[in-house]
């Protein structure tokens, strides 16, 4: 595109009036607001801590109490920056994967194409079980709750989401049972880069949801098989063969 930059591919995230540049301009507009709050606080625990107990404890309190706020904006606001790069969290996840079930006898295989659903982000294969895993960003106030066993984001349902997990899991396993011989479950799970969720992890549309650390213990946590060492390399090179490499995107079939 004219005009584009050569060095970053084109993002929704960062043409004007989208959400996430939205969220950026309403988040520099408030810091004068939240400096204010923050030297308010600041100063009284400062007047308090210092009368009631001695100068220096009203200090360090005061410090305390500041360094906290600072810490909390900052959280708050670090949280969303997968969704505010317009992003999905794939290669963050990738990262996450590498330093810690790679470490424990885990295979990853990224972005493999499973035949007639479009693309997942991981197939995590271990000891304990066969993983798809999908990752997804959304907004940092968007609700995201599981409600008679469905999953709702902002009160929606979201059924072409979960359908393609499903789909593509329950694919993932007769193929991969097809071509090892033995009785492979891929069990469906999505990261959650960002959002408000109501239960960290939940299970909703038989898919579990969890910001991606958490998901990662619960994965270790939660095994779903016994495969030995010779058994996981064969179903990650029988994933090699039957699931190619595509792109990103998951899609219904």
């Amino acid at each position: 595109m004219i005009g584009g930059s050569i060095y970053l591919r084109d993002r929704a995230a960062f043409t004007g009036g989208s959400p996430q540049a939205v969220y950026e301009e309403l988040w520099q507009r408030g810091r004068k607001g939240r400096l204010r709050t923050r030297a308010i606080f600041t100063v009284m625990t400062l007047i308090l801590c210092g009368m009631l107990v001695g100068p220096l404890f009203g200090i360090g309190t005061a410090l305390l109490v500041a360094a906290l706020d600072t810490y909390f904006h900052w959280r708050g606001h670090n949280l969303s920056r997968t969704w505010r790069l317009g992003l999905r969290g794939d290669q963050r996840m990738n990262r996450l994967l590498r330093h810690t079930l790679e470490r424990r006898g885990h295979r990853t295989l990224h972005a493999r194409t499973v035949p007639g659903h479009g693309t997942a982000d991981q197939i995590l294969v271990g000891p304990g079980g066969v993983w798809l895993i999908h990752n997804e960003a959304w907004h940092p106030e968007a609700e995201i709750a599981p409600y008679g066993g469905k999953l709702f984001i902002d009160g929606r349902t979201q059924s072409a989401l979960v359908k393609g997990l499903n789909g593509a899991a329950a694919t993932a396993s007769r193929l991969l049972s097809e071509r090892t011989g033995l009785a492979v479950t891929v069990t469906p799970v999505l990261a959650v880069h960002g959002g408000r969720l109501a239960a960290s992890p939940f299970t909703a549309d038989d898919i579990v949801f969890a910001p991606p650390l958490k998901l990662v213990r619960w994965i270790r946590r939660n095994p779903t098989a016994g495969f030995t060492p010779e058994e996981v390399e064969q179903i990650a090179r029988a994933a090699v063969h039957m699931l190619p490499i595509g792109g990103r995107t998951m899609t219904a079939a």
